[in-house]
């Protein structure tokens, strides 16, 4: 029986990750080219309701803003989010000698701080399009077990479990609460997971200048979790914001982040 990673219906996604592994073999500043213009072409082929959904969220969090610069805006994020899938290519197969001359770390001190009290560590992350690469780069100083969303493609899903296994101590399913406890309680470091550690923020952005990466990562949040769930997640949406503003094409923008407008009935999205 055919593996379900290998069926025919999975041949165009083997055939589009082949074109994107043979990419990340230009010269770093070709790649970024690249991938800005994988970029447009993916918007050219999007279904309008897809577009809607990158409009819609830049309407609503950037009301400031008007039409000429959220176009704008939209425009530079589709070449960030075409950088960012030649980026899953470059985390994936990318060798760590060529990689490490293409980062600059920040506020390790913190993480290494953190984990020292032997309680568990979450990375908090928020979802920026260089989110894979910035994983990749961070498991090259600090080992940890990461957190994924399972895929529906087979191809994917077998690829995102033999990669980020290969480069971090596990890849951890965002359903398998257990392991995620089972491996805090051991002391170990989550990218991105519940409760119950100290919870240590991840910040990867790309350089303006394009000449790679710069990784942040800051104190440990003081009485983290509190007694106030929405205290709590204010405080985290609180960082983001600072995060997003701080480099909003570099958001991923085309997930419906608003479910359902006061009324609990009218979809922002239709």
């Amino acid at each position: 029986m055919i593996p379900s990673h290998l069926h025919p219906k999975t041949w165009p996604t083997w055939t589009g990750l082949g074109i994107f592994r043979l990419l990340i073999l230009l010269p770093y500043p070709l790649m970024m080219r690249a991938g800005g213009l994988i970029g447009h072409l993916t918007w050219l082929l999007l279904s309008e309701k897809r577009r809607l959904v990158l409009k819609k969220n830049l309407e609503l969090c950037f009301p400031e803003l008007d039409i000429t610069e959220r176009e704008a805006l939209a425009r530079q994020h589709i070449e960030s989010a075409g950088k960012g899938f030649l980026e899953v290519a470059l985390a994936w197969w990318g060798k760590s000698e060529d990689l490490s001359k293409l980062v600059n770390y920040t506020g390790l001190e913190h993480l290494e701080k953190a984990r020292a009290a032997g309680k568990g560590v979450i990375l908090l992350s928020a979802h920026f399009s260089s989110l894979e690469i910035g994983g990749r780069l961070l498991a090259m100083k600090v080992p940890f077990e990461a957190l994924y969303r399972p895929s529906d493609n087979p191809a994917v899903e077998y690829l995102m479990q033999k990669n980020r296994t290969r480069h971090t101590e596990g890849a951890i399913s965002k359903n398998d609460i257990k392991r995620m406890i089972r491996s805090l309680r051991n002391g170990k470091t989550i990218w991105y997971a519940p409760d119950r550690a100290a919870v240590v923020p991840f910040l990867p952005l790309r350089r303006n200048d394009g000449t790679g990466y710069d990784l942040q990562l800051f104190a440990a949040l003081d009485d983290f979790p509190g007694d106030d769930e929405t205290i709590d997640a204010t405080r985290i949406n609180q960082l983001f914001e600072s995060w997003v503003r701080k480099r909003p094409e570099e958001y991923f923008w085309f997930h419906r982040r608003f479910k359902r407008q006061s009324d609990g009935k009218s979809d922002y999205y239709s």
